[in-house]
């Protein structure tokens, strides 16, 4: 919705262009009227759209052309007024103003203009169908014809209003005035509304469901009375009702005819509640709310965000096997514009989450889908929450469907937290198994694995983790380590990290010590150390230290062994959540370790200041001793 409306005036001389200006602030005629009425500012309150409106008059006698064009270009809206009793005065708005108008503006300009019929009062019957109905089919920009009179304060309000109702609620974007229908876009995203209304999925809008929408468009319940009045008009249209539902052809007639009635207003309410610009695109601000992430904290869905994608889900469920063909999934994304095109999900998703045996996502995997993109792209997800129509209330948005976490420092200080999603860094060498280790968390055995083309194999793998008897979600990510050991330290901007190795390898853990050496040892983080491919004959590590005689030498989590050759054991990812969840626990050891060690090195200085001081008090106590 536009912040102001600003409404220029033009016509030829005396035709009482300042005269209407003067009448609506004044409510009375003035016999004396200046050349040109200065700007005027009507205020909010007084207007029936509450928004403040700028009218500006323009005078041949005070003003030279180029101030013309520039107030053209400045309006939002142009009232061109014509004498009713003045022949010439009518002709030149096909002649002069509106090829100006479309000299000035270009040719396909979209600003709305209003022809303006003023001194009416000298005229017993009417002009307009003689006058400016001709002229307004030849020219779709303009929106209606106002007959008016200063003098006798005829239409005068009305003509303003209609010039503000033009502006705030255009009919160009909605109907196509020369073929009598709504226009493509306006259709499109009119039956988008009606997909999201349909909460049944029975492409028919019921008497529950029709009331939902007057309560979520309007904030008013569809009395009896109204709907059935509705349904009486629009059961004249042969397709618009079936088995006492409204169908998505009765829907459209619905809004064909507010418009035709006038009743822009209406249709505008409905599009601009789901988000519709005046160009009928997603406006920005609709979409990308503003959501303000502290550093280190992270984002997760909220109870109203899980509830709304549930209920999703269970929708497009339509066989209710509580999964999603790639049909369903179709079906549920193709609200979100291009015929589903801009469907967020690619191909990895599948190799992301839990799926069934067909590679279709369950119920699980799609939660855990949202999940993820809620932890990883928390803009993207409000901006597809806002196309798949979330809204928990009344002047809500997608920010209520998603919690901003507490600080990760602030959870190690007090020792708890209250997240639900955890982020598990995996660094390893490559070919040490971190792919089977990431499909592992899926329960994928390496022969499906085997299976995969490499651009379907995903960074990121998420699912549930029990965690003392609570569900958590643990989401794994692949890092990639450089030939040097190095990666992006971006990377370590996570609760836990898996160091992988392979125990067939005799140069794989070297790797690791390194990077936990280097990166970790000082990070604060949790770490574990993971033997991948256990079921291959151990190999001695090229390294001083056995990798369970670095877990213990650095106080680390006792070493755990993996293996995805046959069913997969989920104590490794068991393990790596309850790191996540409870790091003091882990930490504690490792600070344990940097204070033995602290306190080892001082317990030796200090010995050592304590033998010097004792051997100058023994040297000092002799020389007192000795004779002079």
């Amino acid at each position: 919705m536009r912040k102001d409306v600003r409404i220029l005036l033009v016509g030829d001389s005396q035709v009482g262009k300042t005269s209407l200006i003067l009448s609506l602030v004044s409510e009375e005629f003035a016999e004396e009227v200046p050349p040109r009425a200065e700007e005027i500012t009507i205020p909010a309150d007084v207007t029936p759209e509450r928004v403040p409106t700028h009218i500006v008059d323009y005078s041949r006698a005070d003003q030279d052309e180029d101030t013309l064009i520039d107030e053209i270009q400045k309006a939002d809206v142009l009232c061109i007024v014509y004498s009713v009793d003045q022949p010439e005065s009518i002709s030149r708005i096909s002649c002069y103003w509106l090829p100006l108008l479309k000299e000035t503006l270009g040719l396909d300009h979209t600003v709305p203009v209003i022809l303006v019929g003023n001194k009416s009062d000298l005229l017993e019957e009417s002009t307009m169908e003689v006058a400016a109905l001709p002229i307004m089919n030849e020219h779709p920009e303009i929106e209606t014809c106002v007959e008016c009179s200063a003098k006798t304060m005829k239409n005068i309000s009305e003509l303003f209003y209609y010039a503000q109702k033009s502006v705030l609620h255009p009919t160009a974007p909605l109907y196509n005035g020369e073929k009598g229908c709504l226009t493509a876009e306006c259709v499109r995203a009119l039956l988008r509304v009606f997909v999201i209304c349909d909460s049944d999925n029975d492409t028919l809008l019921n008497d529950a469901e029709l009331s939902d929408f007057q309560r979520r468009c309007f904030n008013l319940p569809l009395e009896y009375e109204a709907l059935r009045e509705v349904k009486q008009v629009v059961g004249k249209y042969v397709a618009g009702l079936r088995e006492g539902g409204l169908t998505e052809a009765g829907f459209l007639f619905l809004h064909t005819l507010f418009i035709q009635r006038g009743r822009h207003e209406t249709t505008w309410a409905v599009l601009r509640h789901f988000g519709y610009g005046d160009n009928l695109q997603m406006s920005a601000d609709y979409l990308y709310p503003s959501l303000r992430v502290p550093v280190g904290s992270s984002t997760e869905l909220s109870h109203l965000g899980y509830t709304f994608l549930l209920k999703l889900f269970d929708k497009f469920d339509v066989d209710r096997d509580c999964c999603l063909s790639a049909l369903e999934l179709d079906n549920l994304f193709a609200v979100c514009g291009g015929g589903g095109r801009l469907r967020p999900w690619g191909a990895s998703v599948n190799n992301e989450v839990p799926t069934n045996d067909k590679c279709w996502i369950t119920r699980q995997g799609y939660m855990a889908k949202w999940t993820l993109m809620a932890y990883l792209e928390v803009v993207r997800t409000m901006e597809y929450l806002a196309y798949l129509g979330y809204i928990a209330g009344e002047n809500d948005c997608q920010t209520s469907a998603v919690t901003v976490t507490r600080e990760r420092r602030v959870d190690l200080e007090r020792r708890s937290t209250n997240r639900t999603v955890f982020h598990c860094a995996v660094l390893g060498p490559r070919t040490c198994g971190k792919t089977g280790f990431l499909q592992g968390l899926l329960g994928r055995r390496l022969k499906y694995q085997q299976s995969l083309n490499r651009e379907d194999i995903p960074r990121y793998t998420i699912n549930t983790v029990p965690v003392y008897g609570q569900d958590k979600y643990l989401i794994l990510h692949e890092v990639t380590v450089g030939i040097a050991d190095n990666f992006d330290k971006r990377d370590l901007d996570c609760d836990v990290v898996a160091l992988l190795y392979d125990v067939s390898d005799p140069k794989s853990f070297g790797c690791v010590a390194r990077i936990y050496k280097q990166y970790l040892i000082d990070a604060r983080i949790p770490c574990l150390i993971v033997a991948c491919k256990s079921d291959l004959p151990s190999a001695a590590q090229e390294y001083q230290a056995t990798p369970a005689r670095f877990a213990r030498l650095f106080r680390l989590t006792e070493l755990q062994r993996f293996s995805c050759l046959g069913d997969v054991d989920s104590e490794v990812y068991v393990k790596l959540a309850t790191l996540a969840a409870y790091p003091h626990l882990a930490l504690g050891q490792s600070l344990r370790r940097s204070g033995k060690l602290g306190f080892t090195g001082g317990r030796l200085f200090t010995f050592g200041c304590l033998v010097t001081i004792s051997a100058l008090c023994y040297f000092g106590y002799r020389l007192l001793r000795s004779p002079r």
